[in-house]
């Protein structure tokens, strides 16, 4: 059974995400992550698998689709 570990709600659902992850100081973006999804707060979950497969992805088992520009703020 699902429990999100950000609200503690037990509500979820399937879907896909798009993440940025810091590999090794430089911002890499994987797009649609298959993912739990809490109902209440909208946190993901992956599962082992996934988590693993976007690893080898970012570190060189696979190469990038596209690469972009992103806008960086700084909170000061």
């Amino acid at each position: 059974m699902f429990h999100c570990h950000a609200c503690g709600f037990t509500g979820a659902k399937e879907g896909f995400v798009n993440e940025v992850f810091q590999i090794d100081d430089k911002p890499v973006l994987v797009e649609h992550i298959p993912a739990t999804i809490c109902s209440r707060c909208g946190e993901s979950v992956f599962s082992r698998e996934t988590t693993e497969k976007i690893r080898r992805m970012v570190h060189g088992e696979a190469k990038p689709e596209k690469t972009i520009s992103m806008d960086v703020f700084a909170f000061v």
